[in-house]
């Protein structure tokens, strides 16, 4: 919607964006731990110690939410130090004000959605998804374009309505749990207990889960660097690519959560047999899924570039970007499978090593190899991204197949 608004406003969105994403992915990654211990204890069917889980994840989520408030009400000089223009640095920097105000709801959200995922009820955070996108996409239409007496505030009011969004998606998923009717069989209700040493399993989780996290995400927020180095309109372009590349990873996201849960409750009652395939079984269908999907963006690039943007400038410059986003999505999708995969069984620093490798040592250098020093621009970034998403899938599929024949 920002696309269509102004493609300037969506490079002040882009740049934004850039740097609170890593912060904000770094710090999901520390309550990812959530989703894993719940899934461990609930197949154990240890159901009290689940609800003990959501209730350290939920205040440890909001203070790590307040200090991602913190750094991105200093996004000018963020972004200044990475070398953007000043016009950039301060546009970007009020959207990452405006961003920074909903990230405290966005990780209780998280937490809560990672709980019931744990204990495979994940209807409610869907439902309170799609109601949360309809009052985004309104909100939007209110402060992206003006309507109904507000002013146009472009990108900063897209900002606006995915914080205002956040808040609504955190009191609703907070207020699901504690009065859904079972609330008593997981112990909802009872105070936190056993002080920070009681917090251990969740925190050292999360440490490697948000290392892993946080380095694809300063990967893509360095492509994002290069592509401002590129210019305003090719910063556009990649900013579109990289959208609909995201849109679509979220089903991988999805599969990978459920992958995950699986392979944790097989975990946690010691069955290696349907720990391996539930596995193998999350990463085909991601691949099956994906490769669907892929085929529809080779067919229809220039109409779903349309759909960014009306400018004929921006549409022929991300058109070849989607198209090869096809592919990307395979092997990053996979990738983002077998990570999360490796975590329901509790393996966690060995393939955040494997990711930092891939996303760090071979995907930064590559998206300035291929985009500056060759020349081939934005597109050159997502030739990085799919090398780099095939190498983390290797690893990362090997890593699972060894552990499978050795260990449980």
């Amino acid at each position: 919607m920002v696309g269509r608004y102004s493609a300037e406003e969506l490079a002040y969105q882009s740049i934004g964006t850039a740097l609170i994403i890593p912060v904000l992915l770094s710090f999901m990654g520390l309550i990812m731990g959530t989703i894993v211990l719940t899934s461990n204890h609930y197949g154990a069917e240890n159901f009290k110690e689940c609800g003990k889980v959501w209730r350290q994840a939920v205040p440890y989520a909001f203070v790590l939410g307040l200090v991602a408030c913190l750094i991105s009400l200093f996004g000018d000089t963020w972004l200044k130090l990475t070398g953007q223009i000043p016009v950039l640095a301060h546009e970007g920097g009020i959207v990452m004000a405006a961003t920074g105000y909903g990230l405290p709801a966005h990780l209780v959200f998280l937490a809560s959605a990672f709980f019931l995922d744990g204990i495979r009820r994940p209807k409610p955070a869907m439902m309170l998804m799609i109601f949360a996108n309809l009052l985004n996409v309104f909100l939007n239409w209110v402060f992206i374009y003006g309507n109904l007496g507000f002013s146009a505030d472009g990108a900063v009011g897209a900002a606006w309505a995915t914080t205002y969004s956040r808040w609504f998606l955190a009191i609703g998923l907070v207020a699901y749990i504690w009065l859904m009717p079972d609330h008593e069989r997981f112990a909802i209700r009872s105070a936190p207990s056993g002080g920070w040493s009681a917090w251990a399993d969740l925190r050292n989780m999360g440490y490697a889960m948000g290392l892993s996290i946080g380095v694809e995400s300063v990967a893509f927020a360095t492509l994002n660097m290069f592509a401002g180095w590129l210019g305003a309109e090719a910063l556009a372009a990649y900013s579109i690519g990289l959208n609909v590349l995201a849109v679509c990873f979220m089903i991988a996201i999805g599969l990978g959560s459920a992958a995950a849960v699986r392979v944790g409750i097989a975990y946690g009652r010691k069955d290696r047999p349907d720990m391996m395939l539930a596995g193998w079984t999350g990463l085909g269908v991601t691949i099956g899924v994906l490769g669907v999907v892929g085929c529809l963006l080779f067919a229809l690039p220039n109409e779903i570039a349309g759909f960014y943007s009306t400018d004929p400038k921006i549409i022929a410059s991300v058109a070849p970007l989607i198209f090869f986003v096809g592919f990307v999505l395979i092997f990053d999708g996979g990738q983002a499978t077998m990570s999360n995969v490796l975590r329901g069984r509790r393996d966690v620093w060995i393939p955040s090593a494997i990711q930092t490798f891939a996303f760090i040592g071979v995907l930064i250098p590559l998206g300035y190899i291929f985009s500056i020093t060759m020349e081939f621009g934005a597109l050159g970034l997502i030739y990085g991204i799919l090398v780099a998403g095939a190498v983390s899938l290797f690893m990362l599929g090997f890593r699972f197949y060894w552990l499978g024949k050795n260990s449980l």
